[in-house]
């Protein structure tokens, strides 16, 4: 067994304020799905994402997901393209959910972020409506008795990545595909040696917007000297 150091690896500190980013999430194994979420959106808000370009929908299940963030990035050129005629905010913000809280260390969420959201509107001060600059997409699979799992994990994982590459645009994967429930709890960071994958796929999703930007742009930067 690997016994290394996992995880994407420290990285610069990133300057998220800029950016639009969606969360589509299964709903399926929602006590794993909340956790996740809220770690997702504690690292976004940490990179100075603000709540407002934090758009939040769900879909039944996994299978759903590649759809919806085909369609949901749709309609965010769409907003784009009409915002300028006063139509107003087709796909709202984390905070329309009344739900959602982030607050630092929370055994109920797995998160050890340092943001906060909570219910309420904070104004629509910084609020963008252009095509989103990343989305997440999050879901939860555990094997269960059937193949089921099997189907399930490889065309959703194959969707997702034909999203990506079809719009041009960073999809973080955040499906788990695990063989039983502790092994999600643990990467849902709900067990004392786990950790909040969520997290993770927040701080990618920061830093795969800004990259595309720069490539976007012409801009080739390295990372490290030679």
């Amino acid at each position: 067994m690997f016994e290394g150091l996992k995880g994407p690896g420290e990285s610069q500190a990133k300057d998220g304020s800029s950016l639009r980013i969606a969360i589509v999430h299964a709903r399926w194994n929602t006590t794993l799905i909340e956790p996740l979420v809220t770690g997702a959106i504690s690292r976004l808000k940490a990179s100075g994402v603000h709540p407002s370009n934090i758009v939040i929908q769900s879909v039944p299940g996994s299978w759903e997901l590649p759809i919806a963030v085909q369609r949901l990035y749709s309609a965010s050129q769409i907003q784009a393209s009409t915002s300028s005629s006063g139509s107003g905010d087709l796909l709202g913000s984390a905070t329309d959910l009344p739900s959602l809280v982030v607050q630092g260390n929370d055994e109920k969420t797995g998160s050890k972020g340092d943001g906060s959201l909570t219910a309420g509107k904070t104004g629509d001060v910084g609020k963008k409506e252009g095509p989103f600059d990343a989305i997440i997409a999050i879901g939860v699979l555990i094997k269960g008795e059937t193949v089921h799992f099997e189907h399930i994990a490889e065309v959703t994982s194959r969707g997702l990545m034909r999203v990506q590459l079809d719009f041009g645009v960073p999809l973080i994967f955040g499906l788990l595909t695990v063989l039983n429930e502790e092994q999600g709890r643990k990467r849902a960071g709900l067990t004392e040696d786990g950790h909040n994958h969520g997290e993770d796929w927040g701080d990618a999703a920061v830093e795969m917007a800004l990259k595309r930007k720069q490539w976007n742009e012409g801009v080739i930067i390295s990372e490290r000297t030679v």
